[in-house]
């Protein structure tokens, strides 16, 4: 696994079965149905599943992998390319240590976004696998994105182009309507939460501060200051919409190269924030122009709805997104 491109997934990498885990003070309540071992092939919103042996799940641990090279390093630790050796899968194996999570007292982060992202099947959002631990570690297991963060993408290019951007923007959206049907705000929408999987398509990651709850409704600070919407910075309840005001910002920030509100010292940002503050460059287009302006506006019940931002005609004439393939049936 040292050598990245003797392990490069060809098309869709194959996700592998999902053992049950036993249970304990960090256990997540995860449970495939005993009867059924589903292996997965991710598509629009649907999962395909073909039925195997239904003996007694084996428990995880991490002599099922062969560990490769380093993807990612975090405040709680690392993620790794892994390779599961009896299906020979390529994943990302994130490994958190306890002791780390317990000082800042985070825990409850991690089995929010477990919870949340463990049930969440769409082209555009990084499948969760399963999870496990010992004594020290949390391990996560995840699809691996070949392609890394956006964030590293927008660095080393400076800018996107319309039609980049465009197509981002069509795949956030989709991602992000299929969470809020769900009850679902990522509320921390950002490049660096944002991988890019192995056709370049965009694949929402890190549901660290994510909610899922029957209101949508919450007031914590939470997200990066240069995404923050008005009604978080003013401290008022927020909803779902925080979702639209965010990916209004990465819109921007895509085709300029910097968030829209930026400034050197906080202060001035919240005050840009909580004023919409907006000023285009010329590099912008008026069609881009106009969708951003319809996200980042101060009342949340003024933004733009998710299916109008797919269908918005800039979107519409730019995008080139990639339809993923769809489930094979049990016989093929």
């Amino acid at each position: 696994l040292q050598n990245k491109e003797n392990y490069e997934p060809r098309g869709l990498q194959r996700p592998f079965q999902t053992p049950s885990m036993s249970t304990g003070p960090q256990r997540v309540l995860v449970k495939p149905r005993a009867e059924t071992m589903k292996n997965t092939v991710t598509g629009p919103g649907r999962e395909c599943v073909s039925t195997s042996s239904s003996l007694p799940p084996k428990k995880i641990s991490i002599e099922d992998f062969d560990i490769g090279r380093p993807l990612g390093k975090g405040k709680f630790g690392n993620v790794y390319l892994a390779r599961v050796k009896k299906v020979e899968a390529i994943v990302a194996l994130k490994v958190l240590f306890k002791s780390q999570m317990e000082t800042e007292g985070v825990e409850h982060q991690l089995r929010r976004e477990i919870e949340i992202q463990a049930r969440l099947r769409h082209p555009n959002i990084l499948r969760f696998y399963n999870y496990f631990h010992d004594r020290k570690r949390v391990f996560l297991v995840l699809e691996y994105a070949p392609r890394g963060e956006m964030y590293k993408e927008l660095q080393k290019y400076g800018r996107f182009d319309d039609q980049r951007t465009a197509t981002y923007m069509e795949e956030i959206a989709d991602a992000l309507q299929y969470c809020h049907e769900r009850k679902v705000i990522h509320r921390d929408i950002k490049p660096e939460n944002l991988l890019l999987g192995f056709r370049g398509e965009l694949k929402i990651a890190d549901f660290g501060w994510s909610v899922h709850a029957p209101s949508l409704r919450r007031r914590t600070m939470c997200g990066t200051l240069d995404y923050l919407p008005p009604e978080m910075v003013e401290g008022r309840i927020h909803s779902e919409k925080v979702d639209l005001w965010c990916i209004g910002v990465l819109c921007f920030e895509c085709l300029v190269g910097h968030p829209p509100f930026e400034t050197a010292s906080h202060s001035e940002t919240y005050k840009r924030i909580t004023k919409v503050d907006l000023i285009f460059p010329n590099v912008v287009s008026d069609g881009a122009k106009d969708l951003i302006s319809k996200l980042l506006r101060h009342n949340p019940k003024d933004r733009l709805p998710l299916k109008e931002v797919m269908d918005h005609p800039w979107v519409r004439a730019n995008s080139r997104r990639l339809l993923p393939p769809t489930c094979p049936t049990e016989n093929s």
